[in-house]
């Protein structure tokens, strides 16, 4: 702290993700029974038609560990981008052990390092509600894409069955956060976990965001009862 002042939301996200970033892909995978695994291949291939032309690029924005960027690349070349270098690391990693064609970078989702109308693709896992401006954020992406080219956010969202809503909705407040803690050995990120996707934008409230920014032939799907859902836009 400086100047008696807290430390703004990205730095505390960013020292948030370095603290879990050796237990992150365990946790990941167990806290959803590999669930999201089946998520970052949905994903993929919802990009494939716009991946598959010619000469095509993606960007994977606060990629973490690289898993949608390894996902992306079976379909074409992505840089991962992300600002919390422990993660990045882990990342690395991964890729030299698939031998995949992906590079890694560090950098500020919200002032993206690449010129205007530079990806065919560019995709955000779990990283949107984390922004100091998730608006901006959208913005960043809709300036790289190439007209025609598509954007994909993959993010937790709400269940919309209503019995499958209270069940979810007492683990993901009550045991996550305890089993996160257990496993990382931090206590906090798995609350904030659950703190910030109550107070993220609902499925529909995300699309109108998207298409406000300019985005057209904006959807969503709901994935596993809408624990998480994709949303999908592209750029005229």
């Amino acid at each position: 702290m400086q100047g008696g002042r807290p430390p703004s939301k990205g730095r505390q996200i960013q020292h948030m993700f370095a603290a879990i970033a050796p237990r992150y892909d365990l946790l990941n995978h167990l806290l959803s029974l590999n669930i999201d695994r089946r998520w970052r291949r949905y994903t993929a291939r919802q990009l494939a038609p716009v991946l598959s032309r010619p000469g095509a690029r993606a960007l994977d924005i606060c990629c973490g560990t690289a898993d949608l960027s390894l996902e992306l690349s079976r379909y074409a070349p992505v840089i991962g981008l992300d600002f919390c270098h422990p993660m990045l690391v882990r990342g690395r990693e991964k890729i030299a052990r698939h031998r995949a064609t992906v590079i890694l970078t560090e950098g500020d989702a919200l002032s993206l390092p690449f010129p205007n109308d530079r990806f065919d693709a560019v995709t955000i896992a779990f990283g949107l509600r984390n922004l100091e401006s998730p608006q901006h954020g959208l913005s960043e992406m809709y300036r790289i894409l190439k007209s025609g080219g598509r954007a994909a956010i993959l993010e937790f969202s709400r269940p919309i069955v209503p019995v499958f809503r209270r069940l979810f909705g007492f683990y993901f407040k009550h045991i996550l956060p305890r089993v996160g803690a257990l496993i990382s050995g931090v206590d906090g990120p798995y609350q904030y976990l659950h703190d910030s996707v109550q107070s993220f934008p609902r499925q529909h409230e995300l699309a109108r965001q998207m298409t406000e920014v300019g985005f057209v032939n904006v959807t969503y799907h709901n994935l596993t009862g809408g624990i998480a859902a994709l949303h999908v836009g592209e750029k005229p």
